[in-house]
């Protein structure tokens, strides 16, 4: 189904919830499309009135469902909830976050882990509707795979993107005195792939179209 049939399909389900509800319908393109009852859009860039915000990186977005960017232990909303867009083959700067990390890919992804224990850094391939958790303070960066847009869930103890802590890069860690955290995000940097797509991922891609299509079209 075409994102404009879609977004008929989630207006004629919005239309009847009570003020203040919302649905979102994450596609399989990584496109995400929102309604309530007073009607539906896609939300993404393109759209001024989407209130998304850049996260980390240029041509990154985050639409803040729990707390906001300005979270924090000051300012505590106890978590953040967030969608992230993240563009086609790209990779966030490598960075480290104050508080716990979790991420749920809707699309091929790929996380680089720096291994404290073992000193190197660690790559792992992630399928749609893998969730990864990240410790605090462990050095990391998440990529897209694919060449379209994808959309991820990610939560954060204490932390919003505003704050300092929120996303601690190497070169933050160099102003901060923290050598060891600065050398191992590098070491994440020189490791960076964003990784490719397998022609066994495309038609699996291919095939979840056709199933929201079919779902969407009820």
């Amino acid at each position: 189904m075409t994102v404009r049939g879609g977004l008929r399909a989630l207006e004629r389900l919005a239309s009847r919830l009570p003020d203040g509800a919302e649905l979102y319908r994450l596609r399989p393109d990584g496109r995400v499309l929102r309604a309530d009852r007073t009607g539906a859009r896609e939300l993404g860039p393109q759209d001024p009135e989407s209130g998304l915000l850049r996260f980390i990186d240029d041509r990154q977005w985050a639409h803040y469902f729990i707390g906001d960017a300005a979270t924090s232990p000051e300012r505590p909303s106890n978590a953040t909830y967030k969608l992230g867009l993240v563009a086609p083959h790209s990779a966030f700067t490598p960075h480290a976050h104050g508080g716990e990390h979790l991420v749920l890919a809707l699309g091929p992804a790929s996380c680089g882990l720096y291994d404290t224990r073992r000193r190197q850094v660690v790559e792992v391939r992630l399928a749609p509707g893998t969730l990864i958790r990240i410790p605090e303070l462990m050095p990391h960066s998440f990529g897209n795979r694919s060449g379209e847009r994808l959309a991820i869930l990610a939560a954060n103890t204490g932390y919003g993107i505003d704050h300092e802590d929120y996303a601690i890069t190497a070169e933050a860690a160099d102003r901060r005195g923290e050598a060891e955290l600065a050398a191992a995000l590098r070491e994440v940097t020189a490791a960076q792939r964003p990784g490719t797509v397998t022609l066994r991922e495309r038609l699996a891609l291919r095939l979840r179209r056709a199933a929201a299509a079919l779902e969407e079209g009820r």
